[in-house]
C-alpha cells in the first residue's frame, strides 16, 4: 500500500514535482511562499526551469526506477507539471507516495478517446468523436463526422502537435498514415470563441473555481487570454459547474485546465481536459486573490483551498521566441506584470515567459 501524505503537511515538508519546465517553476515558487520544499524530477540536463528555483533536483529519466524510488522515498507527496507521465512511472511512485491528481486523471487525461468517453458519460457535450486504427476506421469516421474534421493522435499532442484538418477520406486516411498511431476523428465545430475554466478541489472536496476566460490562439499556441470572457454570466456559469463535475467524478484533488468551445447559439463543448495548472490560468498570478500555482500547492499538501475571486481584469499574453526581446518595453509599462520562466535559448515557438497586463474591474 501507498504511504499517503498526512491530513495536512505541515511548512518544510518536501513537494516531489515531475517535470522541470516552466510550469513546475511556477509551482517551486508558490511552494516556496508557503514555506515548503520542493524536489524536482526531470531528465533535462541544462535547460530546466523549475530546478533553478527548487531546493533539490533529481536528473533522470521518468523510466529509471531506481531513481523514481529514490525519489518517492525523498518526498512527502507527488505531483506533476505534465500529463503524459509514462504509466509505469506513476506505477511506481503511487506505490510509495501518494500521488495527486490521482492514476484515474492521469489515465484519462492521457488519451483523447477514454477522455472523450468520460466526459460524454457525465452527461457533458463534446465535438462528435469516433475513433480511428487503420484506414477502414478512417473512412468510415469521416463518412460520419464530415465534410470537415479534425484528426488528432490520442495520445502525446500539444500545442497543435499530432493534429490536421481534413476534409475527405483520403486526406483522413493520409493522416493517419503521416501520424502512425492510434488517433480520433472529431467533427469541426464551427465555435464563436475558445474559452476555458481553471478549477481546483481539495483532498476534502472543497472547489473553487476561478472565472471563465477567452482563448486567441496563434500556430496552435496559446497567444492571448482575456479575464474574465466576454460572454453571458450564464456562460461563466455553466462552465464552471462542469468544471466541478468533472473533478468531483475524478475524485480529483488539485488544479484542472479544462478547455471548451463557445458554439454561436451559446453552448459549451468540452475539448479537453489538462490534469495540472494550465496556461490560460497565469492571469491569476496577478488578478486573483489567489494563484492556479498556489491553490494546486494547498490542494496536494492538505490545505484548504483559497478564494479565487478576481480582483482585477487582466489580458495575459505569452511571450514566445523573439517576443522576450522586447523586455526592456515591457519593463516600461506601468501596468504590465512580467514573468521570464529563466529560460536560456531562444527559440521559434518556444514559451519564454508571459506579462500580465491588469485593469480595474468592472
Amino acid at each position: 500500500m501507498p504511504h499517503a501524505a498526512s491530513q495536512k503537511l505541515p511548512p518544510n515538508a518536501i513537494i516531489g514535482i515531475l517535470g522541470g519546465g516552466q510550469l513546475g517553476r511556477m509551482l517551486a515558487m508558490a511552494a516556496a511562499e508557503l514555506g515548503f520544499r520542493v524536489h524536482v524530477f526531470a531528465p533535462d540536463a541544462d535547460d530546466c526551469p523549475a530546478g533553478e528555483v527548487s531546493a533539490f533536483r533529481t536528473q533522470s529519466a521518468y523510466d529509471d526506477e531506481a531513481a523514481l524510488r529514490r525519489f518517492a522515498n525523498a518526498v512527502d507527496v507527488v505531483t506533476y507539471e505534465f500529463e503524459n507521465v509514462p504509466a509505469r512511472t506513476a506505477e511506481i511512485l503511487a506505490s510509495i507516495r501518494q500521488v495527486r491528481p490521482g492514476a484515474r486523471a492521469l489515465a484519462v487525461a492521457q488519451d483523447r478517446l477514454p477522455e472523450k468517453d468520460f466526459i460524454a458519460s457525465l452527461g457533458i457535450e463534446t465535438a462528435p468523436y469516433a475513433a480511428v486504427d487503420d484506414d477502414e476506421s478512417a473512412r468510415a469516421a469521416f463518412r460520419k463526422l464530415g465534410p470537415r474534421a479534425v484528426l488528432k493522435t490520442r495520445q502525446l499532442g500539444y500545442d497543435g502537435k499530432g493534429q490536421a484538418k481534413v476534409s475527405s477520406e483520403a486526406e483522413t486516411v493520409e493522416a493517419f498514415a503521416r501520424f502512425m498511431s492510434p488517433s480520433i476523428l472529431e467533427g469541426f465545430i464551427d465555435f464563436e470563441r475558445e474559452v476555458s475554466v481553471i478549477a481546483a478541489r481539495s483532498a476534502d472536496g472543497g472547489i473553487e473555481a476561478y472565472d471563465v476566460v477567452e482563448n486567441e490562439h496563434r500556430n496552435h499556441i496559446l497567444h492571448r487570454t482575456i479575464a474574465p470572457a466576454r460572454v453571458a454570466s450564464t456562460v461563466n456559469e455553466n462552465a464552471r459547474e462542469i468544471a466541478a463535475r468533472i473533478l468531483a467524478n475524478l475524485d480529483y484533488v488539485g488544479v484542472i485546465g479544462v478547455e471548451l468551445f463557445l458554439t454561436r447559439n451559446g453552448r459549451l463543448l468540452v475539448n479537453e481536459i489538462a490534469p495540472r495548472v494550465h496556461n490560460s490560468g497565469h492571469w491569476t498570478l496577478d488578478a486573483c486573490a489567489t494563484s492556479q500555482f498556489e491553490q494546486h500547492i494547498r490542494a496536494v499538501a492538505g490545505w484548504p483551498l483559497r478564494s479565487a475571486a478576481r480582483h482585477s481584469n487582466a489580458e495575459m499574453v505569452n511571450l514566445i521566441g523573439d517576443d522576450a526581446k522586447d523586455w526592456e518595453v515591457l519593463a516600461a509599462e506601468p501596468n504590465a506584470c512580467i514573468h521570464f520562466y529563466g529560460k536560456r535559448d531562444i527559440k521559434p515557438g518556444r514559451k519564454m515567459g508571459h506579462v500580465t497586463r491588469l485593469f480595474a474591474k468592472e
